[in-house]
């Protein structure tokens, strides 16, 4: 009889099209579909677009949280769309201020057993319950909800045994900062991250929330916890209890990687700028001075995370130097923080709070001074995400975070029994939370008549042509490793109210790194007809952000070159039509420069038969040199690409199955 660990249980339950070997591509049944805001605006214009008449999966909920700051019409039109979308699909809707996607769907709607597919690169934050969720594009979630599988390569599967038990001042983001430690933003790419063995009696739920949300840093498909007794605790706090079922590895089971993290040995780690992948123990950097300190988002967004920011800094007052933001991640969790006093603590000792969302996570305020260090709980630190261009962002604990608030330097938190003669707070988590559903607003069980509200800034997507046989166009851009999609189309409170508005969103494509590029497109579109960028490994790290490939097309980017690429990003690129090629011999990559002029030709036919694809440049020089790219698309990836990308596929499909309005 075949053993299986959670993972293979998950997928072999849920598969649809393909077999579990791995690099293979598989097609899944998805049960839950997960939108947020900066994403959601573009499925809900894709559902449109498909003419979908209602969501088919079981539960898909839309929420609102990454663009709440209202300082013109823009992002309140798009709470106004994004609820009558909702209405109109058959959505949950989450209103603005009730709190962040990942632990709110984990709160009310996560369940072990089932798999679930976001807008959001975090969405593997659910595997904390037994659920396999991943973050994709929001063409993927889009097609989801409309009753079809997901596909993706399947990945290997890396288990890492947790033995022991946590040290006192050590919390759960220290686990997961040692995993990039050990393997960097590329060390999960393919991968499925299973966690394992007698250490997880010591992790709650939250706790495991935290490390399943920051494996999307190691560039994994997702992370996956078992469903235990534990997850069951859990689950009945939320007076959800019956949602509960037990779903363990099969003993004798294996995986394709295996690690080991003995709990107890673990330290307070830090990462530094700019990466996640950066890891270093606080003590090596302790002492520096910092300006700002911020805790919550959905990388630490437990009650337990807010409640030891507060029990460290009661009755104290925060350091003159710090501005202390606070992110509480719900309303629900603000209501529990009132109960147990951490709300009163941390306001006492001088925390500034904040509604309830992603804030300053995506770069919607809490910006930091300039060339100023800022210590934060949250889950990235890519150039200028904050909001400001020189900034200095480095994450860690909420315990180490609160510590360096009262001195106003980075500090190790284990010296807090010296400096403030301080014992290490105990957590203990009431049996039943209080609850909150009152900013949920249930699906319509007929919404076919909700007329969706559009205002001026919202605009309809516009139709993409099929792949052309020849081309001959410029290189606009050649980059090097890990391009993050922040870097491609920024974040921060400047751009994002643009999300659903292409022709103004797409004037910020590149801007990070040249803020000449959309000028070049526009010329480029214009004189050839597009354009395309070259790239070496791990393209598009991060965000799910499906506008770092839809901002690039609409100015006419036929193809990216590149090394290797980050899973999500690499399916975008197919979904709307932009062919993503890889290099076969790396030191071609050093010989084709920005401005050269490359042709292709006999295109279709070539992708069609998996043929090689030849890459012609003509140098400034006049020099003329050639050499060969592949791609690894799957037949069913070659015919979307093909027809211009996924929405036109998807029109076809939605027709024969009469699911169409």
């Amino acid at each position: 009889m075949t053993s299986y660990n959670v993972t293979q249980k998950l997928i072999k339950d849920h598969l649809l099209h393909g077999e579990m070997i791995a690099g293979k591509e598989i097609g899944i049944k998805i049960d839950q579909a997960l939108l947020q805001d900066a994403t959601g605006t573009l499925v809900q214009l894709e559902l449109e677009a498909m003419g979908l008449k209602k969501a088919q999966t079981e539960v898909a909920v839309q929420y609102v949280d990454h663009n709440l700051l209202q300082t013109d019409f823009k992002n309140a039109d798009d709470h106004l769309f994004l609820l009558s979308a909702a209405q109109r699909f058959g959505l949950w809707y989450s209103r603005p201020g009730n709190g962040v996607s990942h632990p709110v769907h984990m709160e009310r709607f996560g369940k072990p057993g089932k798999t679930m597919v976001g807008s959001d690169s975090h969405t593997p934050a659910a595997g904390s319950l037994g659920m396999l969720a991943i973050g994709t594009g929001g063409l993927d979630v889009a097609a989801a909800i409309a009753g079809q599988p997901y596909f993706v390569k399947m990945p290997k599967i890396m288990g890492v045994k947790l033995t022991g038990k946590l040290p006192d001042w050590v919390s759960a983001k220290d686990v997961i900062l040692e995993m990039l430690r050990r393997y960097d933003v590329k060390g999960g790419v393919g991968k499925v991250i299973e966690y394992y063995g007698d250490g997880l009696k010591h992790l709650s739920a939250m706790d495991r929330h935290v490390i399943a949300n920051m494996g999307a840093e190691l560039g994994a498909t997702t992370t996956v916890f078992p469903s235990d007794d534990e997850t069951k605790r859990f689950l009945r706090s939320q007076k959800r209890e019956e949602d509960w079922i037990e779903l363990v590895a099969d003993e004798g089971c294996t995986y394709d990687f295996e690690d080991e993290i003995i709990l107890d040995d673990l330290i307070p780690l830090i990462a530094l700028p700019t990466s996640p992948g950066n890891v270093v123990p606080v003590s090596e950097v302790a002492g520096k001075p910092i300006s700002q300190v911020v805790i919550g988002s959905s990388a630490n967004p437990g009650l337990r995370d807010f409640w030891i920011a507060g029990a460290i800094v009661k009755d104290r007052s925060i350091n003159s130097d710090v501005s202390f933001d606070v992110n509480p991640t719900s309303r629900q969790i603000i209501q529990n923080m009132i109960d147990n006093k951490a709300f009163a603590n941390l306001i006492k000792a001088g925390a500034r709070f904040h509604q309830s969302g992603c804030m300053g996570c995506i770069g919607m305020g809490e910006a930091p001074a300039s060339n100023t260090i800022s210590l934060r709980t949250m889950p990235r630190n890519f150039p200028s995400r904050s909001g400001t261009e020189d900034d200095m962002v480095h994450l860690c604990s909420p315990e180490t975070a609160a510590a360096s608030a009262l001195t106003g330097k980075i500090t190790d938190p284990r010296d807090l029994e010296k400096l403030y003669n301080m014992s290490y707070p105990q957590f203990i988590h009431p049996e039943i939370d209080i609850i909150n559903t009152d900013m949920l607003v249930a699906p319509m069980e007929d919404g076919t008549h909700i007329e969706l509200k559009k205002g001026p800034n919202i605009k309809t997507l516009p139709h993409i042509d099929p792949l052309k046989d020849e081309y001959k166009v410029p290189v606009l851009l050649k980059m090097g490793d890990n391009v993050s999609t922040d870097e491609i189309l920024k974040a921060g409170a400047e751009v994002l109210p643009f999300r659903s508005n292409l022709p103004e969103i797409s004037k910020y494509s590149f801007t990070v790194i040249d803020d000449t590029f959309y000028d070049r497109a526009q010329k480029a579109k214009s004189e050839y007809g597009g354009h395309i960028v070259v790239a070496k490994e791990n393209y598009a790290q991060g965000s799910s952000r499906e506008h770092a490939a839809l901002a690039p097309k609409y100015l006419g980017q036929v193809a990216v070159i590149a090394q290797s690429y980050a899973r999500i990003a690499w399916q975008n690129l197919v979904n709307f039509g932009i062919l993503p090629l890889e290099f076969i011999n790396i030191e071609d990559y050093e010989k084709i420069m920005q401005g050269d002029m490359v042709q292709f030709k006999d295109l279709t036919a070539d992708i069609k038969n998996r043929k090689n694809i030849q890459v012609k440049v003509q140098k400034n020089s006049g020099e003329i040199l050639k050499f060969e790219t592949k791609h690894t698309l799957s037949d069913r990836q070659i015919e979307v690409l093909l027809k211009g990308g996924i929405i036109n596929e998807f029109k076809e499909k939605l027709d024969e199955k009469n699911l169409r309005a």
